[in-house]
């Protein structure tokens, strides 16, 4: 059986990619920073860590996998704090450093033709201050990252996310004006689900997908054209 890891797989994105793969028959572990959280997803394996810390990371990998076909980076989101340079370093930590961390400390035990797919999102390339800079950055490193693993026929790809509900990221932030404004940028006129982000991380994690590296692939309904 195919093995997955699935950072920040407790709610939101990550938990549909979580379910998702386990509907196509992987053995999937999640991991989080809340393992009461992680517990409530039905049908995986659970470690708690904190993906940003070296130390937590190394603890946890006797906990991990022995052998991982796929890992999905997707622990992160938006740090707001009122200091510049922590906003920026924080941003850069939960989103860059955390994906750097997980994934390096599992390069030994990718399979041949293994799948690494990390999630970014629509400001890595419209702007959106420290956060969107550091998803700018997971494609950067993602890009280095497919030439790393390509001669064992691993693939590397960031999965670029725009307007998502139903997730932790927006919460009950969003006004209805401006929740209306990001549809109305749509070409298919509706908010995406975890569900858009988690069908294209089910294909590229698939066997299927062993040609396609090196690639920022957007889900965001037109939203912003990656040409």
């Amino acid at each position: 059986m195919r093995t997955a890891v699935v950072t920040g797989g407790g709610t939101g994105i990550g938990r549909a990619i979580a379910l998702e793969l386990v509907s196509q028959g992987l053995d999937v572990t999640i991991t989080g920073r809340r393992a009461e959280v992680l517990a409530e997803v039905p049908g995986v394996k659970h470690v708690a860590f904190d993906a940003a810390d070296p130390a937590a990371v190394r603890s946890a990998l006797t906990d991990l996998p022995s052998q991982v076909d796929v890992l999905v980076n997707n622990a992160g989101g938006n740090i707001g704090h009122d200091d510049t340079k922590t906003r920026w370093l924080a941003n850069y930590e939960a989103n860059v450093v955390s994906a750097v961390l997980v994934t390096e400390a599992l390069t030994p035990r990718f399979a041949d033709n293994g799948r690494v797919i990390t999630i970014g999102s629509i400001a890595g390339r419209r702007g959106g201050g420290s956060y969107g800079a550091a998803k700018a950055a997971v494609e950067a490193w993602t890009a280095d990252l497919a030439g790393e693993l390509g001669t064992r026929g691993i693939t590397a790809n960031v999965v670029s996310p725009g307007l998502i509900v139903d997730t932790e990221f927006f919460g009950d932030s969003m006004s209805e004006e401006r929740l209306k404004t990001l549809i109305g940028q749509t070409k298919n006129g509706r908010a995406g689900t975890p569900q858009d982000v988690a069908a294209l991380v089910g294909f590229l994690a698939s066997e299927r997908a062993g040609h396609i590296t090196g690639q920022v692939l957007a889900v965001n309904g037109g939203a912003h054209l990656g040409r």
